[in-house]
């Protein structure tokens, strides 16, 4: 007897269905920041939301639901690209390009209900996660050493500095 799938094909997103596989891995292990393309599309393949994966997955996660690249013509913010060839979900805080606008998150009636928990994972945990920043070490020094400066005005320091330049 044939496996008839009950998951709505109509209406369900490959990029929802990319960012549910990308959930999933984060989910199942937590240690790892972020997974290569391939882990992510062999997750789908494995969780066969849409039987048989369909192609447009592996593109959404290369390039349809990366924030950081332009879109094409996918304005989703659905995945980060960490480095070359690795993907993560995307948080608020990560680069993002400029024409990008879109979504961030599946729509809850959009998705099988049995991944409708991923949305609550998602806002309540991973999204709250510290973002590990490249200036991250900058925005923590903001007001370090401010009682050395009390009752300095700033523009005549730096006038004092500038002193004797040519």
């Amino acid at each position: 007897m044939k496996h008839v799938s009950t998951t709505p094909r109509v209406g369900f997103r490959v990029a929802d269905e990319a960012w549910i596989a990308t959930a999933l891995l984060h989910r199942e292990h937590p240690e790892s920041q972020d997974f290569s393309i391939q882990e992510i599309v062999e997750r789908a393949r494995t969780e066969n939301i849409s039987e048989p994966l369909r192609p447009g997955v592996e593109v959404h996660v290369r390039f349809h639901c990366v924030a950081d690249r332009p879109p094409e013509p996918a304005q989703l913010r659905m995945l980060s690209e960490t480095i070359a060839g690795r993907r993560r979900l995307y948080r608020d805080g990560d680069a993002t390009h400029p024409l990008r606008k879109g979504k961030i998150l599946p729509e809850p009636d959009a998705i099988p209900d049995r991944y409708r928990y991923l949305l609550d994972w998602y806002r309540n945990e991973y999204a709250l996660l510290s973002r590990d920043t490249w200036l991250g070490g900058v925005f923590e020094m903001i007001g370090a050493a401010k009682e050395v400066f009390k009752g300095i005005d700033p523009d005549e320091y730096v006038q004092q500095l500038r002193e004797g330049w040519e």
